[in-house]
């Protein structure tokens, strides 16, 4: 059978992960639907109640709108059944208003500050926050129910594996519209010849290594591994593979048993499905993340443009050539970028190719070169970097390709080297924060490296980002390990 066009595979790329967005949207709009509420009322009676002082009763609305976010989330209020229900929707939004407002009162109870607000206002506000809240509801699941139709909320899936067990799943899942799955296809190391029980109904898309590739292009959100009979090291050579890839990945339980016992079980319908590898920062995690980027590097950028500007005057008098330097660099998915970063070595021993890390006394680096590299200053044009979506304040710090220790590059050092690309590179990192920072030299250090780079990865916050700012701060005044 023959491998599926690049024009077919592109039909299905389109923006992933709608739903984060679009529920997160619906939070934002609840939100301030109920301190819009009491602020109309507030507008609408501010003379008829004598509502005095009317600042005090717009702190009270605003503060309303940031209980009912927590309440809501809380109580379930955005779970994926939740979203398509309207009666449902609306049983639980009026249920974390009346806490929110519940909340509300016990907290002007405790300060003693009650007796401060008018009574009816309180009421007309409650009720009318209800309303919009129900019609914000109503208006966000028809819309979400609408996309669904049109397929703008599904995920794009391919099975790995054939016979009956490939079989089986494609069955349900086509027979099962709800689930909001594009089935692609399904990959399989052997050919449709030798695949034993084929399955007609759906697309043959290649081995595990097309797999990979169509993983790196973005071109599939979920994999989930159904093989019907399969020895257990080629199974973890499998799942090793795509460990190592930005994906959700999951297993269908008619495998040979495995020591399974620390993987969740999920439920793809009525149909069990044991899930290995979740894909990290993702859904409405992605979007904090990215606006925690983009709010915070602007804030740098304006504070350091006035030394970016004292900086580019120093290297264009202390040696010839260009301010900046940019340099291949493997990012999220093990996509190459371009990395910015001001020039700190002599025109002549810029490497682009075959990248020699920096040492101690190296006579490349030139004299205000050694200044920026000590304090990290000729790391901050990766603030463009950030602000364009190519790399994060807070990750693991990208290397180039060709970077090597010891005569080795260093994807062939360690087998989990690449889950490292998993998520976006960082101008700072949890490994760095710890001492891993300046040359690595050495294979050991490179392991540890790798060790601090996954634990941030699993266990991955906004609290944990900021932490790790705040500590680079005191990381890059105290250390020395820069060349």
């Amino acid at each position: 059978m023959d491998m599926p066009s690049d024009a077919a595979f592109h039909a299905h790329r389109r923006a992933p992960e709608m739903l984060p967005v679009a529920s997160a949207l619906l939070r934002a709009l609840e939100a301030a639907a109920a301190s819009a509420a009491g602020i109309v009322t507030l507008l609408l009676f501010a003379e008829s109640l004598d509502l005095l002082p009317v600042d005090q009763y717009l702190r009270v609305a605003l503060l309303a709108s940031v209980i009912y976010a927590l309440v809501a989330e809380l109580t379930g209020c955005y779970d994926m059944q939740i979203l398509f229900s309207a009666r449902s929707g609306w049983t639980r939004v009026l249920a974390a208003w009346t806490v929110s407002a519940a909340t509300l009162l016990v907290i002007a109870f405790f300060l003693k500050t009650s007796q401060d607000f008018s009574r009816s206002w309180t009421l007309i506000w409650f009720a009318s926050a209800g309303c919009c809240l129900c019609l914000v509801r109503a208006a966000g699941t028809g819309w979400l129910r609408r996309m669904r139709r049109r397929g703008l909320l599904n995920q794009r899936v391919v099975i790995f594996g054939s016979g009956i067990a490939c079989d089986r799943l494609t069955r349900y899942i086509r027979s099962n519209a709800n689930l909001m799955i594009d089935l692609l296809g399904y990959y399989d190391d052997r050919s449709v010849a030798r695949a034993g029980e084929t399955v007609p109904e759906l697309r043959y898309l290649g081995n595990l290594d097309n797999l990979l590739k169509a993983i790196q292009l973005g071109q599939v959100d979920q994999v989930i591994i159904a093989l019907p009979s399969v020895n257990e090291r080629r199974l973890r050579e499998i799942i090793d593979g795509l460990a190592m890839l930005p994906v959700l990945t999951r297993l269908a339980p008619y495998v040979p048993e495995m020591a399974l016992t620390a993987h969740s079980l999920v439920y793809l319908g009525d149909l069990p499905l044991v899930t290995l590898f979740e894909r990290p920062i993702s859904g409405l995690d992605q979007i904090i993340k990215r606006l925690e980027d983009l709010v915070l590097a602007s804030f740098l950028l304006v504070l350091f443009f006035p030394l970016f500007v004292l900086v580019a005057l120093a290297i264009k008098i202390d040696s010839p050539g260009s301010v900046f330097f940019r340099q291949p660099r493997e990012g999220f998915n093990q996509n190459v970028f371009a990395i910015w970063k001001f020039r700190t070595m002599r025109t002549s021993a810029l490497q682009f190719e075959d990248v020699r890390q920096a040492t101690r006394n190296d006579t490349r680096v030139t004299r205000v070169g050694r200044l920026l590299r000590m304090t990290s200053i000729d790391e901050l044009p990766q603030l463009l970097n950030v602000l364009s979506g190519e790399m994060s304040l807070v990750g693991p710090r990208p290397h180039a390709s060709s970077t090597k220790v010891g005569g080795t590059r260093f994807a062939e050092v360690a087998a989990n080297y690449a889950a490292r690309h998993r998520v976006k590179p960082g101008m700072t990192g949890w490994a760095q924060v710890n001492g891993w920072r300046g040359e690595t030299d050495t294979e050991q250090k490179l392991v540890k490296r790798i060790e601090f780079d996954l634990f941030y990865i699993e266990n991955w916050s906004i609290a944990f980002d900021l932490y790790i700012l705040v500590r680079t701060i005191a990381a890059v005044a105290a250390a020395r390990a820069a060349y």
